[in-house]
Order: C-alpha cells, then structure tokens, then sequence
C-alpha cells in the first residue's frame, strides 16, 4: 500500500500540499487530477523517491518495481526497437550475461531468461510500437531522427515494456491519436500492477481508472469511481459544504452580535465570553467554489460564404508524394466536423491543405468570398514570440484595438492583470497553448480548423473550450483525441483512411469497435481485401450526403430548442433564488411577490412546451 500521512510539499514560495493524507492499496488504477502547476508531476517524484516532503512521510513498498514515463528524451543513436527494448533491464542484464557466462551458470541464466519471457521481448516491444503507430521500417531508425512528439511515444513504449508492480504516466496521451488511445487503454486494462497517471483526458481517466485523486487546495481528495463518478460525487461535496458554510456564517454573525451588545453589561458578560469561546474553538469553514477561472470567446466573422471552401479532384500531399489523390469535400457554413483515422493517413495533410498552408498537389480549391480561417496548428507554439507579451501579441494583430479590449479578450483567456504583460518564454505549455487558441479566436474566423487544441490544457481549460465552441456559429473542423470534446462540439465524421476522404457513418464508440476489431482480425488475403475495396461507393456517398443535408436543418433545430431551454432553465433557477429571499415577503412588497410568481408559472409553461417541441424533433430524428 502507498501511504501519505502530513505531507507538506513545497515549491519555491509555492505550498503544493499542506497535511495531505492518501491511501493507495495495491492493484489501484488511480487518476491524479488538478489545474496545472498544482504539484502533480511533483507528487510523481515524490513516489519515485527523488525528493523528500517537507513535513510528513511517504512510504511505498520497498520491494515494488516502479515504472514511471520520462518526460524529454534526449536524442541519440540508438534504435527505436532497442530504446524500447532497454526499458526491461533484467532482460538486457541477462542477454548481456549469456554472452560470458558458461557451463551449470548458463542454464541458470537460461532458465531465468526463459522465466521472465526473455524469448518474447523482441516480440513484445514491436507489438508496443505497433500499437502506438510506429510503422515497421520507423522501429529501425535512431531516436534522435524522431520528433519531440514522438520520442514521448518512445519513452512510454519503453514504460509498458518495463515488468513493474507500480506504473507512473505522466500525461501518457498528450501526443497520441485517437487510434494509439485507443490501443493504450486496452493494454492498460490488462495490466496486473497498480497504476497512478496524470490525464486532462476525461474519456480516457473514465475507461481506465477506479479511483480519482484531486489536488483540493493543498490537500488530496481520493474520490471512489471514475472521473464521471468524481464529477458526481465532488459536486455532492460542494453542495453540502456551501451549506455549511453558510450556516456557520449566520451563527458566526449571531455570536458576534450578542457579544457586540452585551459584552459590557456584568449581567451577560459571563454569557458573552462563553460565546467567544465558541467562537475561538470553532474550526473556519472554507466557502465551496468551482475553481476553473476561464470564460473563453469565440468570436465569428458576421459575413459569410455558401460553401465556405470545396474541393474537386484534389490530390493532396507534399513535394511529389501523393497522400490523398482524389479528394471532392465542400465545408458549408456551421458545419461541425470531426476528422477520423489513423495516424499518416492525411489528417494533418488534409487540415494544412484546407488552411491554405499546403497548395493542391492537382485538382482545385474554391475559396468563398468571405472565407476567414482560424487555423490552430500542433506546432503553433512553436511560432509564438517567447520574447513578447499576450497583449503585445494581439496587439500586432490588431493595432487599433484598445487596450481595454485586448484585455478583456485575454482575461477570459486567464490572462488577468499583470500575467497579460508577462514574457511568453516564461509561461509552461499549458499557459502558451491558451495564448495560442487566444490568438486564432482574435480574428473572428467563420472556418475553424483545430489539430489537437487540447495537447498541454488542463481539464478546467478543456472544460471552458468545449463550452466555447458549442456557442461559437462558424463551421468547426477538428483533429483530436480527445472524445470528450469531440462528442459535444461535432456532429459528423470524416474518415481519413487508405488514401480517401470519405463520411463515417456512424459515432466515436462504433469508430473504437472498428479499431478495435481490426486489431483482434486475423491478417486475411491481400486479393480479397483489394477486391473488396473495389467496390463502387459512389452511390453511397451520394445517399450519405443527401441524408445529411436532410437531417441538417432537425439537427439545427435540436439545437435551437436545447439552448432555448438553457436559457429558461437558467431564468426559472433565477426567480427562485429570488423567491427564497425571507425580506420578499413582507407587507409592502406584496405586488413584487405575485409579479414573480406569474412570471414563474408563463416560465415553466413555456419550458413545457419548449421541451415538448424538443423531444418530438429528437423522436423524428432518430426515425429517419
């Protein structure tokens, strides 16, 4: 078992945890939550052993063999099969033993081999980089040839291939796709020992873990269940503590005006210093409070074209390699798009093309007249002056903008006061990434084009983008693996795959169960396949976009109503807050109370109707 019993962990002038208490039993899957900069990854050295607490004591059990996620990979000349290999350093110590030691030591050292399946590592660290995407001729290559991206794939293949009886991961999805994803939580799954990651990835923390732990102002929360379970049982938590907290604050004002009145009269002084008491010896509630600090804009340009862009026989790729050859795609404005495939299937080819950043390699590309691309890159960070400031960089898109503007667009973003005029070269990835989005969102496109937006954003921030883009209007184009965001801003599928663009027909849980059935098929005849794939799919297509275009304008509609609702929902939650104010109900404001009351009831009927109209348009839909 992992015991923390009066941590204290600090950081600078920084308190990390304060009296932190945690439990963790062996065979645990546990997610360690928390805005960053909190002290997760500090928590992680902590249980390696590479730091001590300030106060308290951590204990994990010395015979444990601890497997934990590098962070940066340096670049060197190793092979990626062998960096991945490296990772089991008995079966390295072992190999390297067999080549010196003879006679009855040898048999040993084969008997030990073969005990820890030394005959399968070969195999075992290719099927890891199978499933992580590396193709076969890519396992050969140094390490130093791949991207920092990539390398953090490397690091977590030699992670898996490491026996252990504890796993740290450290943010292990950051740079996969959707398919690698996929592939790691079913690999987790199978995994005996016990488990402790970092995520910002809510889909991913609710199919891997059983427990949650939540940096909680200074303290750990350990919460049982999922991230959906947390979510539930942490907003119990705030509702009773507001409570509380409230009804320590009404005796607190009770205490504190008995003695203010009688402090100095000798008949009550004995029964005022018995309040005082009271008070000295009561235990300060702190008031409940959500802690995300984020209200992102979108804002979208008010003209618009019809279609925004299109595509006729475009091929697409760079230099002379043609990645798609054949691409026919039109955006139509407030289209919401989710691009499906696997990792050097075009994704990131088709994105950049639609950008403008890479031109047709043959074929065409019709802009709208009034087309404004927002285009947030996976290298966008990269492009970020690090000698700068947030308001100087918006300010150089904008030169006429005042400052009051810019900084109020920036504070949404987190940026408040003097972290505005902070140098970026200073921020963590985290706070670039925000400035970043910040950046595209600046320009009011009506076509957004998001590669992996959510690489180095924390759960809050994540939180406040999904909720940002299910307000923006434009059309929406998104490459991520993160499901959560795409289940709630998209609305249809594109699949990149085999060198086509084509719609898929059906939602993120039918896409895991096709990963996840190719993987579990057995390999068949190439002949067959290729026949297969000859079959003509036009008229398929066709009949999907012609279904699409007849569900379009329910699905608007849906929308519509789901937001009327919101907005009356909101309203009714309003009037009864005001409703339960006890001064309302005096004599003389008699009239505001039957206002209020009228205005409830047209409220509620008219939520009625609303969501009637709504559930008879999600029955049509789910007809058709």
């Amino acid at each position: 078992m992992i015991h923390l019993s009066g941590v204290a962990l600090a950081r600078g002038a920084k308190t990390l945890l304060a009296d932190a208490e945690l439990r963790i039993h062996a065979g645990e899957r546990v997610g360690v939550i928390g805005q960053n900069g909190c002290g997760k990854s500090t928590l992680f050295a902590l249980l390696r052993g590479e730091i001590q607490p300030d106060a308290g004591t951590a204990s994990v059990p010395t015979d444990w063999r601890i497997a934990a996620m590098e962070q940066e990979v340096l670049g060197t000349d190793r092979r990626a099969i062998d960096f991945v290999l490296d990772g089991d350093t008995e079966f390295r110590a072992l190999e390297a033993a067999m080549e010196t030691a003879g006679g009855e030591q040898l048999g040993e050292i084969h008997a030990r081999f073969a005990a820890i399946d030394g005959y399968r590592a070969a195999a075992r660290a290719h099927e890891l980089l199978d499933g992580l995407g590396f193709a076969t001729a890519e396992r050969e290559r140094t390490v130093r040839e791949f991207s920092g991206g990539w390398r953090l794939r490397l690091a977590l293949a030699r992670t898996l291939m490491c026996p252990s009886d504890l796993m740290l991961l450290d943010e292990p999805t950051n740079h996969l796709d959707l398919d690698a994803l996929v592939w790691l939580e079913a690999w987790l799954a199978r995994y005996p020992g016990t488990l402790i990651l970092i995520s910002h990835d809510r889909d991913f923390l609710d199919n891997v873990c059983n427990r949650i732990v939540a940096f909680e102002g200074g303290t750990l929360g350990l919460y049982r269940g999922n991230y959906s379970a947390f979510e539930r049982q942490r907003a119990e938590k705030l509702a009773s503590q507001q409570q509380a907290f409230q009804k320590q604050q009404q005796r607190i004002q009770e205490i504190e005006g008995f003695v203010a009145r009688f402090r100095a009269q000798a008949t009550k002084a004995r029964q005022a210093q018995s309040r005082l008491k009271e008070l000295e010896r009561m235990t300060r509630i702190a008031p409940a409070h959500i802690d995300s600090e984020f209200r992102l804009r979108l804002p979208c340009h008010d003209r618009v074209s019809t279609p925004l862009l299109n595509f006729e026989r475009a091929a697409l790729g760079y230099g002379d390699t043609v990645i798609l050859p054949r691409v026919e795609l039109g955006i139509m404005p407030a289209q919401r798009i989710g691009l499906l495939g696997p990792n050097g299937a075009g994704k990131s080819t088709l994105i950049k093309t639609i950008a403008g950043e890479l031109a047709p390699l043959a074929g065409l590309r019709h802009t709208g007249e009034h087309l404004r691309i927002g285009y947030f890159a996976q290298h966008q960070l990269e492009a970020l002056d690090l000698a700068a400031t947030p308001f100087l960089h918006l300010q150089r898109l904008s030169p006429a903008a005042s400052e009051q503007s810019i900084r109020d667009f920036l504070g949404g973003y987190g940026f408040h006061g003097d972290q505005a005029l902070g140098t970026v070269g200073n921020f963590s990835g985290g706070e670039q990434a925000r400035l970043a989005l910040a950046l595209v969102a600046w320009q009011k496109p009506n076509l957004l084009l998001l590669d992996e937006p959510t690489n180095h954003l924390d759960l809050e921030m994540r939180h406040a983008l999904t909720l940002a883009l299910q307000e923006y209007p434009g059309a929406v184009l998104i490459v991520s693996h993160d499901r959560h965001l795409l289940r709630n801003t998209v609305d249809e599928f594109l699949l990149v795959a085999d060198g086509r663009v084509e719609p898929f027909d059906g939602d993120l849980d039918d896409y895991r169960k096709l990963l996840l059935e190719k993987r579990a098929a057995p390999a068949t005849d190439v002949a067959t396949d290729e026949t297969t794939a000859r079959v003509d799919r036009r008229d398929e297509r066709r009949l999907a976009a012609e279904k699409r275009e007849r569900l379009r304008p329910l699905r608007n509609r849906i929308t519509s109503l789901e937001k009327d609702m919101e907005k009356l929902q909101a309203e009714l939650r309003q009037l009864d807050e005001r409703l339960q104010d006890p001064g309302l109900y005096e004599s003389a404001r008699a009239g505001e109370v039957q206002d209020l009351l009228r205005r409830q009831g047209a409220l509620k009927q008219e939520l009625a109707t609303v969501e009637e109209a709504w559930l008879m348009a999600c029955e049509e839909l789910e007809a058709l």
